[in-house]
């Protein structure tokens, strides 16, 4: 039997790591300042999307651009504060999912903030980080419970919201625009 030139912690760490389930705490957060954000990055995906509404309880309206502030979320969005579900994301793939049912959505329609495509976002654990190469975001959770008389779950019985959409805090502020890159960050 080989020893491992790793000390014990590290290996435990890694083992800790490696059984992180979704819906926990991830173990590791790494310093997002140990390189330039540009090549932290290692997978991609696209913001098609980005939504906001003034008030609750209104439908999300498409905007070019969001400014993001730490402990805040979205600059003039309702939902936004110093709480961890600061700004939601959903993949227009899973957005599909849904068309595929006979609903005609736009993005938006499942009131996420960030609508993305190319990002597996229900699979994320989460203390992942998400950038645009400036803005940085947390997942904090994934899914929520659907509200009570969403009128997508009473149309056709599903909504995927609760187990697809994701939500996350700012951790570093900026702006993001429709069509930027949005990328994991390793």
């Amino acid at each position: 039997m080989s020893r491992s030139p790793w000390p014990s912690c590290v290996r435990s760490c890694a083992k800790s790591f490696m059984r992180h389930e979704p819906g926990s705490v991830a173990p590791i957060n790494r310093p997002i300042d140990e390189q330039p954000l540009d090549e932290q990055t290692n997978i991609m995906g696209k913001i098609i999307s980005l939504n906001i509404s003034r008030e609750k309880g209104v439908n999300k309206e498409p905007v070019e651009f969001i400014e993001l502030k730490v402990d805040h979320g979205m600059v003039g969005d309702a939902h936004a504060g110093d709480w961890h579900r600061q700004v939601s994301l959903l993949a227009e793939e899973s957005i599909d999912f849904m068309r595929n049912k006979g609903l005609e959505l736009e993005p938006g329609a499942f009131a996420e903030n960030i609508t993305t495509e190319g990002l597996e976002l229900a699979k994320l654990p989460l203390g992942t980080r998400l950038s645009n190469g400036q803005v940085v975001l947390e997942v904090t959770q994934i899914g929520k419970k659907c509200h009570h008389g969403c009128a997508i779950f009473k149309q056709v019985g599903d909504c995927i919201m609760p187990r697809e959409g994701i939500f996350t805090k700012v951790i570093v502020p900026g702006t993001l625009r429709r069509g930027d890159n949005l990328d994991i960050l390793p």
